[in-house]
């Protein structure tokens, strides 16, 4: 009888342990203040393993606040959209692309004309941002030393064009 008085025991700290435990998991590893995002669109890079969804973005003041883990665009004017990203994530293999490489943006084709790295200090983002005769994306990312809060001394930017 003591036996299986223990054994009952010791099924019932079992079953609260997994129960204590599923529940410290479902909730505990949710991640805090998550942001919902309403996807606009999805960007694809073959040639570096891109598959992303896009967000459009907002301007807050004069500041664009790019998502964590997805692509995030603004357009300002006609046939000219901006793609944002963090390196550290989304576009993390942004420096491995190639002039000539494709890109699939909400299911039409661009092809890379233009790839630079600008010192964050001398990008105008109004000359940047015009409108343009062809449907042109720019890729924009952070790019050379790291100035603590996810930001950096300069700009990779890649231009591509509709084929």
């Amino acid at each position: 009888m003591e036996l299986k008085k223990r054994l009952d025991f010791r099924l019932v700290l079992v079953v609260i342990y997994f129960v204590a435990f599923g529940i410290y998991v479902f909730f505990g590893l949710q991640p805090v203040g998550a942001k919902k995002y309403e996807i606009s669109a999805s960007l694809q890079v073959p040639s570096i393993n891109l598959n992303s969804a896009v967000t459009a973005l907002e301007l807050e003041g004069r500041e664009l606040k790019t998502p964590e883990y997805i692509v995030g665009s603004y357009t300002r004017s006609e046939n000219k959209i901006l793609l944002l990203g963090h390196s550290s994530t989304v576009f993390k293999n942004l420096d491995q692309i190639k002039l000539s490489e494709e890109i699939n943006y909400d299911g039409l084709n661009y092809k890379i004309v233009e790839i630079e790295l600008i010192e964050k200090s001398k990008i105008k983002m109004g000359e940047l941002l015009k409108s343009a005769e062809k449907k042109t994306l720019i890729l924009m990312t952070c790019a050379g030393e790291d100035l603590g809060g996810g930001d950096a001394t300069h700009r990779l930017i890649i231009t591509a064009e509709a084929e």
